[in-house]
């Protein structure tokens, strides 16, 4: 048993080596007690004005007080009467001011001629692209991301699959989230989480599934170490493939064999079945069961099974079973099936990455999901399983707002000739304008922009906005280094700074970020939040919706049909309170009127068709977020939901139901508790290439690092990438702390300075690298295989050799 002596706020203060060098630093403060909290307007001492905005990293949606000064951010403070983090922020969101001001900011529109590039007009560059889709708009593809604002997804999402008729849009979630989609879906026959945070207050049992939240969610974590610090009896489980500091933090941490969590799954419900512990009641009220179907194995949602076969499928996995395939003792494993099976406690799980960049993601999810349902631990405060995110709007812009292939707002599908109606009364474009087959999602997309045209390369320009997959994709020799050998593909990139994405671009466009415009973000807990822009972008730097609209409006001036509605009108037409259209299209009159609330009260009918109803834009400038679905009452006033599916608090659900998923497969009201068997990886370490890599991030960098390698306090804390070894694989090796090494797949190679015994301890045999660092690019090494369901792919596991560094340079020389 690990006893845990630090109350929330140190916990926070000690989990980054950045947070030493913090308070020392000039510029964004980071102490949020020292820095007023007020209600917006100006502070009568310094001349600050401060006012709310939501965190730009991660899926948590922490609150921020920005306090603004002769149109620069200057401080940053966590907002105390926020539900989401109660005044405190993570070492980067104490630094999130910073990440506007880095040196090499983007501020003009470039073309590349040659091998350099040179400034041109956003009239030219909006010309450039749309002449590019219209001479064919069939072979242009749009990339975004979880970052995109929901106003900025709408847009993208109406232009491709409502104007261009094209479904070829898809976002980096597709890479971080994709399987707890298809696993919300596969179970409920809706997406996202039915619990929220407040499951983490109220939980008696936490248990973490090949997660690291100390560092990748730390102020949610937090919440529970604060109740352990209060006194408060809080068993933490930490079932993952690597020791993190989220382990260091937990009493029981379960080891198990990368790819062998299905084994762990299906080994708790077997139990929960033999020892009569599952919650009869719930289950024979609530839920069917469900396996694939052999004779169609494309289809996610399979066939029916009895109990009975369900309890045949699983009892091959009795706890002596499940530790031969995953390496965890069967005492653990006996463990788990009796704290599900007790009803005394309430038990949330989490998962993040572990689960879902997994061949086998969307299975996973399915058990997991089952697990609770079996045991009835769900729909309670502290009963819940809950997928976090990765970034601040993957929910409420991708997940919510559709831009992936396949989707609709709303969680319709493109699929479904009901849905494509519906979005097209809603659109107000012609019957058959949605094309009914479904786009290329992420890894096909960026093959076939790699692939000549004459071996089956289906897309010729690409338009990536507010990621970097030149960095963040799998097995990046295959699916974006081979774009610089093509002349015929042109990639149009919209960032605020140079990236590996933009190194290959065409056309780089300068965009604003975070509160140098309005936005709205969706968070992990259904909380969508809002913020108004605070100060002016630099340069010529521009709002990436404005880039999206003005090449609509280009299209419609080059003759495109798609661009205007049934009607005749500008696919996005605005007027002004008078009834006067505005031209948003031109940059000086972007703001003459609110486009962020008009594109949001747009989409906030989709909202409406799968319960997952949305206020009014006014409403959310007055609240700190609201948690969907957002229901008027009586009296004129918004009320939110906590828990989806919950009689006592979802107004959705019949009276005296007191569960009812509303949304089922099998059109009964009831969830899905699947059988999905454990599989093979589809690459293992062998006697070529010995050891299993892992990938993912450290607390003070955020993904690919082209915000926080801004911030020269979180750079300087964790400056590059590095390979963390097991101290007797490295002795065997001859390899010493600090050493060069070689890690190299059947992929690619990249050369780490060794870290051993550092913040993470991997056991024999496996190795970590996180992938931050644009000069180490891992994602040259990673495996593109990924889930038949989910699309998404497996970063978490490929096979590799580990060797000494050739003594010539630092680096192997596949960038």
């Amino acid at each position: 048993m690990n006893d845990v002596g630090v109350d929330r706020r140190a916990f926070l203060h000690a989990s980054a080596m950045a947070a030493a060098t913090a308070v020392a630093s000039g510029g964004v403060r980071t102490n949020a007690l020292s820095l007023p909290v007020l209600e917006g307007d100006e502070s009568p001492d310094n001349g600050v004005a401060w006012n709310k905005g939501v965190c730009r990293f991660c899926g948590t949606g922490c609150h921020v007080r920005v306090g603004v000064k002769d149109d620069r951010v200057v401080a940053i403070a966590g907002d105390l009467k926020a539900d989401v983090n109660r005044g405190l922020l993570c070492v980067k969101g104490y630094h999130v001011g910073k990440i506007l001001y880095g040196e090499d900011r983007l501020t003009t529109p470039l073309l590349r001629r040659g091998d350099s590039y040179v400034p041109i007009s956003w009239d030219e560059a909006v010309d450039i692209i749309a002449k590019k889709i219209h001479a064919a708009p069939e072979r242009f593809g749009f990339y975004g991301s979880g970052q995109w604002t929901i106003g900025e997804g709408f847009a993208a999402n109406k232009l491709m699959k409502a104007g261009i008729g094209n479904n070829h849009i898809d976002g980096n979630p597709r890479l971080c989230m994709s399987s707890a989609v298809t696993g919300f879906l596969s179970t409920y026959g809706v997406d996202e989480p039915a619990g929220c945070y407040d499951d983490l207050d109220e939980c008696d049992v936490l248990i973490m599934w090949g997660n690291n939240p100390a560092e990748m969610h730390p102020v949610l974590f937090s919440r529970v170490v604060d109740r352990r610090a209060k006194g408060e009896d809080v068993l933490l489980i930490d079932i993952g493939t690597r020791r993190t500091r989220t382990t260091d933090l937990c009493q029981e941490y379960l080891e198990f064999n990368p790819h062998s969590d299905l084994a762990i799954a299906n080994g708790i419900a077997h139990l929960l079945v033999k020892n009569g512990t599952y919650d009869r009641a719930f289950v024979e009220k609530h839920c069917n069961f469900r396996q694939m179907d052999p004779d169609a194995p494309n289809n996610m949602y399979g066939k029916p099974m009895s109990f009975e076969e369900f309890a045949a499928a699983v009892a091959e996995y009795t706890p002596e079973r499940v530790e031969e395939i995953s390496g965890v003792p069967a005492d653990k494993i006996r463990m788990l099936g009796d704290l599900f099976g007790r009803r005394d406690i309430r038990i949330t799980s989490l998962w993040c990455m572990g689960m879902n960049q997994h061949t086998r993601g969307t299975a996973i999810n399915c058990l997991v999901h089952g697990i609770h349902l079996l045991s009835g631990h769900f729909g309670r405060p502290g009963d819940a399983p809950t997928s976090l995110t990765g970034q601040p709007s993957a929910c409420g812009t991708v997940r919510e707002v559709g831009t992936l292939c396949h989707l609709l707002p709303g969680g319709m599908l493109v699929a479904n000739e009901n849905d494509r109606r519906k979005a097209e009364t809603l659109w107000n474009v012609p019957e058959g304008r949605i094309k009914p087959t479904p786009g290329h999602h992420t890894v096909a997309l960026f093959e076939h922009f790699c692939t000549p045209k004459e071996d089956g390369g289906d897309i010729d320009t690409l338009w990536v906005q507010v990621t970097n997959p030149g960095q963040t994709l799998p097995n990046l020799h295959k699916l974006f280094n081979r774009k610089k050998d093509l002349e015929d593909k042109f990639l149009i990139v919209s960032d605020v700074y140079p990236t590996a994405t933009t190194r290959l671009a065409d056309l780089i466009l300068p965009s604003a970020m975070w509160v140098e415009k309005n936005g709205m973000y969706g968070n992990s807990e259904r909380r969508t939040q809002h913020w108004f822009r605070m100060v002016s972008p630099p340069g010529q730097a521009r709002d990436d919706c404005w880039q999206t609209i003005a090449v609509a409006r280009r299209l419609l001036e080059l003759g495109h049909p798609g661009m205007r509605d049934k009607d005749g009108k500008f696919l996005f037409e605005t007027r002004d309170a008078n009834g006067r259209e505005v031209p948003i299209w031109e940059w000086d009159h972007y703001y003459d009127v609110n486009v962020d609330e008009r594109l949001f009260e747009e989409y906030r009918p989709f909202s409406r068709i799968k319960q997952k109803d949305l206020a009014p834009y006014e409403v959310y400038v007055k609240a700190r977020g609201l948690r969907w679905p957002v229901v008027e009452q009586p009296d004129g006033s918004w009320r939110e939901t906590r828990f989806r599916f919950s009689e006592f608090d979802d107004p959705y659900v019949k009276p005296g139901s007191e569960f009812q998923f509303y949304h089922s497969v099998t059109k009964d009201d009831r969830a899905l508790v699947w059988f999905r068997p454990y599989e093979p990886p589809p690459e293992i370490p062998d006697d070529e290439y010995p050891f299993w890599l892992n990938t993912g991030r450290v607390i003070e960098h955020w993904h690919s690092g082209t915000m926080t390698g801004r911030v020269p306090e979180l750079r300087r804390a964790v400056p590059r990438a590095y390979v963390e070894m097991h101290p007797e694989d490295a002795r065997e090796l001859g390899i010493h702390r600090g050493d060069m090494v070689r890690v190299e797949s059947r992929r690619g190679a990249i050369d780490l300075p060794v870290w051993i015994n550092g913040r993470g301890k991997p056991p024999r045999g496996q190795v970590f690298v996180p992938f931050f660092d644009e000069t180490k690019l891992i994602n040259e090494v990673t495996l593109d295989a990924h889930d038949p369901f989910s699309r998404q792919p497996d970063y978490k596991k490929c096979a590799v050799r580990v060797s000494r560094a050739p003594a010539s340079n630092g680096a192997a020389g596949t960038r």
